[in-house]
């Protein structure tokens, strides 16, 4: 174990090096080898490159929350361009262009390749989209045959998602009038207080609609989270069921993260279940689906996966999940997954999209 955290050590500082070593060979270019700027760029690398660690030592900085996100994205975008940028300059004695030039041209585009990534990377994380979907349980409920719900999952309400995202949220969910709201998990990123600092339990108490939560692995903090989420206008489902007045059983499960602790077998939670009403299953990571079709469940309402957040992190949950996003039949069981009403870590996304889910669900026992 020892041996694998320090490789990642060195490999991630090889890594720095490299991206340290590109942008200088690009300074220099500029500027001109001066010792004073280059000891002063290196130290003021070497911090902001640490800047996530100091983060969390002092999780009170949101000036370092911040700072570390910046270049937890800076990180990323470099990774990617500066292999393709060193290759090009290595092709450029193949032609006629002088090296000085070719370098300074090189690192102004992907400078602004850097830029217009991380506006669209912005625009993606904190413009969620709305995606609709529409299914038909063929089960008998009381009263209306079809029920709007809305869905929003991974929310990481904290430093790099706050009150101006949750009001953004509630606005929507209002406008719609759903019959139900549902939120699978991450309500928070690892830290209840900037949630409370923020005023956001007020905001989310807004909410016209019943809601109801259950949580996820980032939901974790010293404190009686259920408490604080019941007291911010939501009903938290924690291993619980509870049968509405149509006759939907609504089931909300602990995180995988703790089934070595007390996280209860889905077997057991069914024990409380008439199958033969509708049977809507909360479980914050989409694991597991055949269990979930073994057992009953119509309806499966994850979040977790983010899609991956930036591309290729979606060519991975692909490989990792059954269904990483969007919708899936098996069987008899509908499992949707969203890509996350939030960040985690980086305050943009690519190649994904945040969202808010809309499920018009029908209830006909005759399809």
């Amino acid at each position: 174990m020892w041996a694998v955290g320090i490789g990642i050590i060195l490999l991630y500082n090889l890594l720095i090096f490299y991206i340290g070593y590109n942008i200088w060979a690009w300074i220099k270019n500029l500027s001109g080898d001066r010792k004073s700027i280059k000891i002063l760029f290196w130290a003021v690398l070497v911090i902001f490159a640490y800047s996530f660690v100091f983060s969390r030592w002092l999780d009170e900085s949101l000036f370092l929350t911040w700072l570390g996100a910046a270049w937890l994205s800076l990180f990323y975008f470099l990774i990617l361009l500066l292999p393709v940028a060193n290759i090009a300059v290595f092709l450029r004695r193949f032609t006629r262009y002088k090296k000085e030039k070719f370098v300074k041209w090189t690192g102004y585009s992907v400078l602004l390749v850097v830029v217009c990534s991380f506006i669209f990377g912005m625009f993606n994380a904190y413009s969620p989209s709305v995606t609709t979907y529409e299914i038909n349980i063929p089960k008998k409920v009381e009263g209306k045959q079809n029920l709007k719900i809305i869905m929003a999952s991974d929310m990481h309400f904290g430093d790099l998602s706050g009150s101006g995202q949750a009001e953004k949220l509630v606005k929507y969910i209002n406008s719609q009038s759903p019959d139900l709201v549902l939120f699978p998990g991450d309500i928070i990123d690892d830290d209840i207080t900037p949630f409370l600092e923020k005023g956001i339990p007020d905001i989310l108490k807004r909410i016209k609609a019943p809601v109801y939560a259950s949580l996820g692995n980032h939901d974790r903090d010293d404190v009686d989270l259920v408490k604080i989420f019941n007291n911010s206008g939501m009903k938290v489902l924690d291993d619980d069921v509870l049968n509405l007045p149509e006759g939907i059983a609504l089931v909300g499960r602990k995180d995988r993260g703790y089934q070595d602790v007390d996280r209860a077998e889905l077997s057991t939670l069914m024990k409380q279940v008439d199958k033969k009403k509708p049977v809507f299953l909360l479980e914050h990571q989409p694991y597991d689906l055949d269990i979930a079709e073994k057992n009953g469940v119509d309806l499966i309402l994850s979040g977790h996966t983010h899609r991956g957040q930036v591309a290729p992190g979606n060519l991975i949950t692909n490989m990792i999940f059954e269904n990483d996003w969007g919708y899936l039949k098996k069987g008899e069981l509908q499992s949707i997954v969203s890509s996350g009403y939030g960040v985690w870590g980086l305050p943009l996304r690519i190649g994904t999209r945040s969202e808010i889910v809309q499920i018009n669900v029908s209830f006909n026992p005759s399809r």
